[in-house]
């Protein structure tokens, strides 16, 4: 995982978590990088950085939240 500024540029189509409500509070977004990379923002900072992960991270990050791993 590595901390990336997401470039202005980037034609990048970025996803809103469904957990996240329409007042705002909590809200991430995700965008496929393509070279099999996944980013994750915070919605309230959209011009900020981004974490990266791999394929693999990702999927490993998702199976665990889903199994309620916390860490």
């Amino acid at each position: 995982m590595s901390s990336e500024p997401m470039p202005r540029s980037a034609a990048l189509r970025w996803v809103k978590s469904s957990y996240s409500g329409p007042t705002g509070g909590n809200c991430v977004e995700v965008a496929c990088l393509g070279n099999r990379r996944v980013a994750i923002r915070d919605s309230w900072i959209p011009t900020g950085q981004a974490l990266v992960f791999t394929a693999r991270q990702w999927h490993d990050f998702i199976s665990g939240a889903k199994d309620g791993n916390s860490a």
